[in-house]
């Protein structure tokens, strides 16, 4: 029996057939019997602000006020983000001695004045920087379906606290997949909005230039629902009608070494599309194989993340995961004209998107290209980047394109990208809200 979606939680509310206190009490025993078998998800749990919180909602409820769809639903917040009266350690040991943060980060202030019970702090790659999810510090997250297996990054704890129904819904962050790579290795739906569209005020930043705030959760309508709240844009998130759409798929990069289960999983959900009338258009973006050499400095990531960590680097760099370490400090090597020519190299690949997909409805491609690694996989260096590399490969084009997706589930651990330009959110949701109808 699949989880309840955010719609039929709030229908429950409403109806008086349970109670936010209930919800949040089934939550954090969850949580409880998760910790007790070892599991890492949270980094943080506020059971008593919780249920402090979920009483103010059902005495509000009675009052007839409910401030949204997400009033009274249990939502977990990854740990890059200020929730006032916490530490935010960003997933790292660097941070440990800093000062409870004085307010709530923007994205949090929202979702508090939504209603939504703050459930605890989730566990994340040290300071986002992988999309595997390790963390040498607080314990790695593994999937729902193999415990061999990590749970991808860099938004870990909050994909499997959405996952094992510990929360309702899950805030993130989306640098280069890190909200998508998760939900596709846990099995939800994820959706990274235009940068800039969620405020990360009050967040740990990791690239100022490709950092995202957004939602995970158990359906398209879930990540739509968060995303009105975190955003403070109500948009027209509809299903489209899937027959006629134009769905654009280009073989080239994307596709390059994909998993065989990865593979056939994305030529079916194609198939299967197709047979109910959608349009599958190829198109050629051979340009995009120029991405590694590109970002071979470290790209706009390292430059930005050296900015903010230097000074931190040079008084903790010994408690900071090191492969996280070793890849921020490539950002020291790069100067400013190497930056100038990154930025003028993101506006050329833009451009050239933007052309390509001008009739598009959404462009599709597997949101990973291979299955969720197993962890003991993973214990060399080489490795471990070799693999890290090859789960951003594909996420990271989009937000190099400074675009928006989704990411659906389409096979255990497989995830399809639905994926569109600046600003085209709507029209994202709306495709992916049809192609879930689709294939359910």
């Amino acid at each position: 029996m699949s989880a309840p979606t955010i719609a039929a939680l709030a229908a429950s509310l409403a109806a008086g057939r349970t109670t936010s206190v209930a919800l949040t009490e089934d939550a954090l025993a969850r949580i409880e019997r998760h910790m007790q078998a070892g599991g890492a998800a949270f980094m943080q749990v506020d059971a008593d602000g919780a249920l402090a919180q979920a009483r103010a909602a059902d005495q509000a409820r009675a009052a007839g006020l409910v401030a949204s769809p997400l009033a009274g639903l249990p939502v977990s917040i990854k740990d890059l983000f200020d929730v006032r009266g916490q530490v935010t350690r960003a997933g790292s040991k660097a941070l440990d001695g800093h000062a409870p943060a004085q307010a709530d980060a923007e994205a949090v202030a929202r979702l508090r004045a939504a209603g939504a019970v703050l459930i605890g702090r989730t566990n994340m790659s040290e300071f986002a920087f992988s999309g595997l999810g390790l963390n040498p510090h607080y314990g790695t997250p593994r999937t729902p379906f193999d415990p061999e297996r990590v749970a991808g990054g860099s938004t870990s704890g909050g994909a499997v606290s959405v996952a094992a129904e510990m929360a309702v819904a899950a805030l993130g962050t989306d640098t280069g997949g890190s909200i998508r790579i998760p939900s596709a290795f846990c099995g939800l739906t994820g959706f990274k909005p235009t940068a800039r569209r969620v405020p990360l005020d009050g967040a740990v930043p990791l690239s100022t230039s490709l950092d995202s705030a957004g939602p995970l959760a158990r359906s398209v309508a879930c990540c739509a629902a968060m995303d009105a709240v975190l955003s403070g844009q109500t948009l027209d998130t509809r299903p489209a009608d899937l027959a006629g759409l134009r769905l654009y798929v280009t073989r080239d990069f994307v596709c390059d070494g994909l998993d065989a289960e990865v593979a056939e999983a994305f030529e079916a959900t194609l198939s299967r599309l197709s047979a109910l009338g959608a349009r599958i258009v190829p198109f050629d973006f051979p340009e995009l194989r120029r991405l590694p050499e590109i970002n071979a400095g470290g790209g706009l990531t390292a430059a930005e993340a050296w900015t903010w960590h230097r000074a931190l680097l040079a008084e903790q760099g010994d408690r900071y995961d090191q492969r996280v370490a070793q890849r921020i400090r490539r950002g020291q090597q790069q100067t400013a004209t190497d930056y100038i020519e990154l930025l003028a190299a993101r506006r050329d690949m833009q451009r050239r998107a933007a052309d390509r997909l001008r009739d598009a409805d959404a462009w599709l491609m597997p949101t990973v290209a291979v299955r969720a690694p197993r962890l003991d996989a993973l214990e060399r260096d080489e490795d471990f980047f070799a693999t890290n590399g090859l789960v951003l490969r594909n996420p990271s084009v989009i937000n190099f394109l400074d675009g928006c997706a989704a990411s659906l589930p389409v096979a255990q651990g497989i995830g399809l990208g639905v994926c569109g330009l600046l600003g085209q959110d709507a029209r994202v949701l709306q495709v992916a809200g049809a192609i879930e109808q689709g294939l359910s």
